[in-house]
């Protein structure tokens, strides 16, 4: 479900599992700026395309898609036919399902300012089935108590519940590019159980920015997850331990760090990427400075390369052109160097944070921050 709309919202249903999890964290990350991700700009492409996909195909409209990446074509389409399977089967047991798509629901009523748009409402019978496209292959996603379709659930019943006898919420994750489509079901009972025992609470604390920092998988997708100190100090508390002598750690001690290493590491590399873009605006830090960061040799033409060694009488392939060492290794150093010197090259490195012992230059904010974008680009 993609959010236009909750991209500025304070409780948004896309943030929903951090928010609960961690309600002053909404607040906490006001400050930030929205930005969108490359990611996330490639999922609202998908939806856009998966939307008029779903359009035609329901004959609400004539427009074509326009989709010019093969994979997110097929696994688009595969959304749809997807869609299509479940409206059939529906049509087997109620005589007029109702299916919508891309539909606008409130659940203000229970989260202060809440609203979004669900991807696929279809309902049938006493069950409403809400279905998830996630696009996104980086990380499963599964609909077993899942905050952000509960929040859309609840909106559709808001919506339709006065219409249709609903009992049961089906809620579907289909996630085609990691072969994922996750399902679960809760009635609608228990679906108002969890509002009143979980979500209005914490809704409002979030909203007032109040309750408890907590950590955990949620922190992913915090903005203030690199400056967060809740966070620092829960993973401070984990490096305390004394890994010097581990063989003097108890099997339990071990277990509880290899359980929250993962953690630790993620949360060093947000320290780092946070330090690395903040010295890249002309933020000092004490003892470190910007360095180019190292690279590799490349070929400038792999084309001319080819036929230059085969030109020699030598094959530069196996399976595929040889890399620079292993061509090193075929012609021998000086003959490499006499007949591929000038196909080779050695590009910028990217820039990185290092201390100020390094033996490295360091590099002016303006030609590094150029660097830096080259190699994002």
């Amino acid at each position: 479900m993609i959010d236009v709309i909750n991209n500025h919202a304070l409780l948004g249903a896309s943030s929903s599992e951090r928010w609960i999890a961690c309600p002053p964290s909404a607040r906490l990350t006001e400050i930030y700026p929205d930005s969108q991700s490359d990611y996330a700009a490639e999922g609202s492409r998908a939806h856009e395309a998966a939307e008029i996909k779903l359009r035609r195909y329901l004959r609400l409209t004539r427009k074509k898609p326009i989709c010019d990446d093969a994979e997110m074509d097929e696994a688009t389409d595969l959304y749809v036919q997807f869609i299509n399977e479940i409206y059939e089967e529906a049509k087997q047991t109620c005589k007029d399902p109702l299916l919508l798509t891309e539909q606008k629901v409130n659940f203000n009523r229970f989260v202060p300012e809440g609203f979004g748009t669900a991807d696929v409402i279809l309902i049938s019978d006493g069950v409403m089935h809400l279905v998830d496209l996630k696009y996104g292959k980086g990380v499963p996603v599964f609909s077993e108590s899942n905050p952000q379709l509960k929040l859309y659930c609840l909106g559709a019943l808001e919506m339709l519940g006065h219409l249709y006898d609903i009992e049961v919420v089906r809620m579907t994750i289909f996630q085609p590019r990691l072969n994922n489509i996750s399902t679960s079901e809760i009635t609608v009972e228990s679906l108002y159980t969890w509002v009143e025992e979980e979500l209005k609470p914490k809704a409002q604390q979030a909203f007032d920015g109040t309750g408890e920092f907590q950590t955990g998988d949620h922190c992913r997708f915090c903005r203030a997850k690199a400056e967060c100190r809740a966070r620092a100090q829960a993973n401070l508390e984990l490096a305390a331990h004394d890994f010097i002598e581990p063989a003097l750690l108890d099997n339990d001690e071990i277990a509880v760090i290899l359980s929250q290493l993962d953690e630790l590491v993620s949360w060093a590399g947000d320290i780092k990427d946070y330090a690395l873009t903040e010295a890249l605006k002309g933020v000092r830090f004490d003892g470190w400075k910007i360095v180019e960061g190292r690279s590799n040799r490349k070929y400038t033409d792999e084309i001319a390369v080819a036929e230059t060694v085969t030109g020699v009488g030598l094959d530069p392939f196996k399976h595929e052109l040889l890399g620079i060492t292993a061509m090193t290794s075929l012609l021998g150093k000086k003959r490499f160097e006499d007949i591929l010197g000038g196909f080779i090259e050695k590009p910028a490195g990217k820039p990185v944070l290092v201390q100020d012992s390094d033996k490295r230059q360091e590099l002016t904010i303006t030609s590094a921050a150029d660097d830096f974008a080259d190699q994002e680009n």
